[in-house]
């Protein structure tokens, strides 16, 4: 039994040394990044469990308890921990020196000398936080109007933390890349094999619907070490809505000459694994009708001119946002006659989840004004949704580098006949 406890021990300590070692090379590098950006520090707030973001860039579990704590990096020297008298371990995961308030007054008094330690002066400085001015990237927008004007009332000047964010929670490493490949492989690989059991099914005359689609594909997903995530299978105008996905319930049957339009976000079961979002589309019959396919090919030019744009501005060095980009799609699909019927963002950033925290090609549903950064990957899926009749979207997933983009995966180019 003293054996097992001592083992028990050692583990615990290697556990927390490791940790402790990860945290400060983490603190490093944010301190780096601050520096980089000429900001004065980044400033981290909670107040149960508002801020999902923060243990993700800090690397700890989720920091929750009942009384507001801060946790201010300076871009040189000693992070300082602000926490309440009640729960003074509340955050002791994190390095740094700590001060403790008990009153409203001194919180005030303690932050101001997080700031500026026990200098008079105060001289500008400018601290992120994870606060969007007007709000124009929500998923950014984690600390309240309130919190944000007294820390201003102390002196420091606000600054938005959204590019910070991306490079320590949307940056893939070489690994991740590597399992996205892998996945995206798999997922395509299903996608047609959903396809050919559809044809399967019509030419053996048996009754099929969106969900046996469904279910033949969740099924596959667990036989390939892939997330059974539900996915979207939408029928003719079912595909009209974006964001339709069939149940048991409400679901439609899939017949000959039937447009058929699947979107799906899985990964492989492993840890860290990034996610995939592709969608294809396929047509019941041996030929396609035209009128897919004038929609289609608009579809198609939209993704390919956003495409292009991407990699040709990373290659030639030029900083472009997920709003430019935006633009470029939209434009091409306005051009067409069809911006009304473009109803959502071009693309959203796709991390360890289907919608990441980096940048989202969107200048629709929000302007995203965060610069594309290397090492990170979003959706480039533009769609046009004729309500009552048909939807078509083509989605493929986009990783950059520091000089260049990739399509992680060959994509469809026309609407599968599936009956060929």
């Amino acid at each position: 039994m003293k054996i097992t406890f001592a083992l028990l021990f050692v583990t615990l300590f290697s556990f927390m040394a490791f940790t402790q070692t990860e945290q400060s090379a983490r603190i490093a590098e944010i301190q780096a990044a601050l520096q980089k950006e000429k900001l004065d520090g980044w400033l981290f707030y909670d107040f149960r469990g508002s801020d999902i973001l923060t243990p993700r860039i800090l690397k700890t579990e989720r920091l929750g308890g009942s009384r507001r704590w801060f946790y201010y990096i300076p871009a040189e020297g000693e992070p300082v921990k602000v926490v309440h008298a009640i729960e003074p371990g509340q955050i002791d995961v994190l390095p740094g020196k700590k001060l403790i308030y008990r009153e409203w007054q001194l919180l005030q008094d303690q932050l101001r000398k997080a700031f500026f330690g026990d200098s008079k002066s105060k001289k500008p400085l400018s601290i992120a936080m994870q606060y969007s001015p007007n709000n124009d990237i929500p998923y950014i927008s984690r600390v309240d109007a309130g919190t944000v004007e007294m820390v201003r009332s102390l002196g420091p000047i606000i600054v938005t933390s959204a590019d910070l964010v991306q490079q320590f929670e949307a940056v893939w490493t070489e690994d991740q890349l590597a399992m996205h490949k892998e996945a995206v492989v798999k997922l395509q690989k299903i996608i047609i094999e959903a396809f050919a059991d559809i044809k399967r099914r019509m030419n053996g005359n048996i009754p099929t619907t969106e969900i046996d689609v469904q279910q033949f594909m969740m099924k596959r997903f667990s036989e390939e070490g892939m997330q059974p995530s539900p996915m979207i299978v939408a029928v003719n105008a079912n595909a009209a809505s974006p964001h339709y996905f069939p149940t048991i319930d409400r679901n439609s049957a899939i017949k000959r000459g039937d447009l058929v339009l699947i979107d799906s976000v899985t990964k492989l079961t492993k840890p860290k694994a990034p996610a995939v979002d592709l969608t294809w589309v396929g047509y019941v019959g041996e030929t396609v009708p035209e009128e897919y396919v004038k929609i289609w090919n608009i579809v198609r030019e939209a993704q390919n001119a956003a495409f292009n744009f991407v990699q040709t501005s990373f290659r030639n060095g030029k900083i472009i946002t997920g709003a430019q980009v935006d633009d470029v799609s939209r434009g091409v699909i306005k051009k067409a006659g069809y911006g009304d019927q473009f109803l959502h963002r071009t693309g959203h950033s796709i991390g360890e989840e289907g919608h990441g925290n980096g940048a989202n090609i969107d200048n629709l549903e929000t302007r995203d004004t965060r610069r594309l950064v290397p090492r990170t990957a979003f959706s480039i899926e533009p769609g046009i949704y004729l309500a009552g009749k048909f939807g078509i979207r083509s989605e493929i997933d986009v990783y950059v580098t520091e000089n260049d983009a990739i399509i992680t995966a060959p994509h469809q180019s026309e609407i599968i006949a599936i009956m060929r």
